[in-house]
């Protein structure tokens, strides 16, 4: 019996692989993370102790990197268990809780027409391709070479050039023994107030659109003239081609996604083989309409925490709006959403011509979460001067936030926003309060979230308005495509150049490592690194673990690091310091750090309270807090200054 692609994809989607295979295996509580659905365990396919078979259930795949052995649900049961392929898929449409489908004769005649559509949409491929290369596409290679399209990658994408000619595709494909009515079935011809049909592209580069198999379903075409009206022109709907379900270049993003990272959605053809060709090879785009569910349920199985990347002018961040909008709701433990905003004026092909691959980079560097976007969209450009402004507000944020359909995430987002507001207003209420004098005029924000002191006793009334005035759409835009990820901590660079130069570390703390707690962007995908090549087996030399860094284009992000860690001489935490030495300095370097962020935490918690309940107690124990973080302070200095005074930091 043959099954319908869709069927197969649904059972393998609603159970995750691990379910499957931890049937038969037990998992390596060691290697195993599985809030990542990353699982490690003992090969069942050939003897072994130590745990070399890999199974990811965002991918749904298996590996064993002793053996070799690859596949999916299907295969696992077919190859471990002997069963056949038909029983198999029995087997995970039981545990998916869906019925086998009835043999339907009809829906087996549909997949054979199907599947004769393809054939017709790859000769037309063929076609265009080879027309690039004639006279008539001389154009079109110009338009290509002037973009900085290499001829390789103009091949890898199979770009090509429909002639201007009613009928030159037709009569090709015609020739091929290609029936009219499959031309018209895979949209490729068109009628228009004419009893003939006639080709749909004439006179456009074209861009072929293949599905999550990498065959062939629709093309984008660009006009070549400025005198036709539609620049873009995507083929109609079909029976292999539903807009709202496809994103460009899927298939070859999932693949590069095995590298590890996340997938990036942009907003066009161009941009997407643009970045491909500076090395971003995980990313798609949505074809010329605004994101939609079902292309975001495609951009979770593939990575749960997508980057969408927009332009930056007022239209891009309305685009980023329309797409929190679409997320919010959909959020769920694992399965969220990242905002990159470009410079304005810019797309990302711009930007790596005149800028190089690391400007893009930066801008990834610098995406912000989806609770941003919704803070900052709700506020930026309002005045929230009277009880009633800043409480609409309120009922906004309420009324959004309770939308989302997980109630575990809900709650955290219900939780996050309310701390805002009384952050945000509760800084003025200090302000007012810090005019009349006395413990009450203490300005609660007393520490940024790096945990430098800002606030202090308030001496005067100026900026008695600051809190109430929300930045402008402007500033937003700005603040988000900013070219920085702030200033590096001393103390977690010094931990991760630690853990690099002494991979032994790692291992020796494996759970503290694996759960630290860095407030960096790129000291976090250092650390993202580190704990993708102690899962790989790749952690047991230091040199394994530079190689891993510079695989993962995170070079220049260690170099940063090393910099600073080398100025600041943290001699143990390089490579020349004895093991010893560096065990020492880790674990004090870490309990410091393990301490102010909790601390950190607590002296949140203590300003909130504070600004909703301003009694004494609240008021002395945020003292309390304030104090003991002064203590952690003030011993790393202590510790940090021995190094320096002994002379042993020359070590380095």
């Amino acid at each position: 019996m043959r099954f319908s692609d869709g069927f197969l994809s649904e059972i393998r989607d609603r159970v995750p692989i691990s379910a499957v295979i931890g049937q038969r295996v037990t998992w390596d509580r060691k290697k195993t993370n599985t809030q990542r659905g990353d699982f490690w365990a003992c090969c069942p396919f050939h003897g072994e102790k130590s745990p070399s078979f890999h199974c990811e259930d965002r991918k749904g795949r298996y590996h064993c990197f002793g053996c070799g052995v690859t596949g999916d649900h299907f295969r696992f049961l077919t190859e471990l268990d002997g069963m056949t392929f038909p029983e198999a898929v029995e087997r995970i449409a039981e545990m998916a809780g869906v019925p086998m489908p009835a043999r339907d004769a009809q829906e087996e005649q549909r997949e054979r027409e199907r599947a004769s559509l393809h054939d017709v949409m790859e000769l037309a491929t063929t076609f265009f391709e080879d027309c690039l290369q004639t006279s008539d596409g001389a154009r079109a290679r110009a338009y290509l070479r002037d973009r900085g399209l290499a001829q390789t990658t103009q091949q890898q994408f199979r770009l090509g050039f429909a002639p201007d000619s009613r009928n030159a595709l037709k009569e090709f494909l015609a020739s091929k023994g290609i029936e009219k009515a499959q031309m018209e079935a895979c949209g490729l011809t068109v009628f228009e107030d004419v009893p003939v049909s006639y080709d749909r592209f004439r006179d456009r580069i074209m861009f072929p659109i293949p599905d999550s198999r990498g065959r062939i379903i629709a093309f984008g075409g660009r006009a070549m003239s400025a005198e036709i009206s539609a620049k873009y022109l995507n083929s109609p709907e079909t029976e292999l081609f539903h807009k709202g379900n496809v994103l460009y270049n899927f298939a070859r993003a999932r693949k590069a996604l095995q590298k590890g990272g996340a997938v990036i959605a942009v907003e066009g053809y161009m941009d997407v083989i643009a970045l491909a060709q500076a090395g971003f090879e995980n990313v798609v785009a949505p074809l010329g309409t605004a994101l939609t569910e079902n292309q975001l349920s495609l951009l979770w199985r593939m990575s749960g925490e997508p980057v969408l990347c927009f332009d930056g002018d007022k239209a891009g961040l309305k685009a980023a709006y329309r797409a929190a909008d679409l997320a919010l709701p959909l959020v769920a433990p694992g399965h969220t959403a990242r905002f990159a905003l470009l410079p304005e004026g810019k797309d990302p092909d711009d930007l790596v011509k005149a800028e190089g691959p690391e400007a893009f980079r930066t801008v990834l560097n610098a995406a912000r979460p989806l609770s941003d976007l919704i803070w900052m969209r709700e506020t930026s450009g309002g005045v929230f001067d009277t009880p009633e402004r800043r409480a609409e507000l309120e009922k906004t944020l309420r009324e959004l936030t309770s939308r989302i359909k997980d109630e575990s995430v809900r709650y955290h987002y219900q939780q996050e926003m309310r701390e805002r507001v009384l952050s945000f207003f509760g800084n003025q209420r200090g302000r007012q309060q810090g005019q009349g004098g006395g413990k009450g005029s203490y300005n609660k924000g007393s520490f940024n979230k790096g945990g430098g002191e800002r606030g202090q006793w308030n001496k005067g009334g100026a900026g008695a308005a600051a809190g109430r005035l929300a930045v402008s759409d402007s500033l937003t835009r700005s603040a988000m495509v900013k070219r920085t990820a702030g200033i590096m901590p001393l103390r977690e660079a010094a931990l991760v150049v630690a853990l690099v130069n002494h991979p032994s570390l790692i291992d020796e703390n494996f759970e503290h490592v694996e759960r630290l707690d860095l407030s960096h962007g790129e000291l976090k995908q250092l650390h993202s690194v580190l704990i993708d090549a102690m899962a790989h087996g790749e952690a047991n030399t230091r040199e394994a673990v530079v190689a891993a860094i510079e695989r993962a284009s995170c070079a220049e992000m260690w170099e940063r690091a090393v910099t600073l860690a080398r100025r600041a001489r943290q001699w143990t935490a390089f490579e020349d310091a004895a093991i010893e030495d560096a065990r020492d300095a880790f674990a004090q370097t870490l309990h410091l750090h393990r301490s102010a962020r909790t601390l950190h935490k607590e002296l949140k918690q203590a300003e909130v309270a504070l600004a909703t309940d301003p009694t004494d107690e609240n008021y002395r124990h945020l003292v309390e807090v304030q104090a003991q973080f002064h203590d952690v302070q003030a011993t790393e200095a202590l510790i940090e200054g021995f190094g320096v005074s002994s002379g042993r930091s020359g070590r380095n």
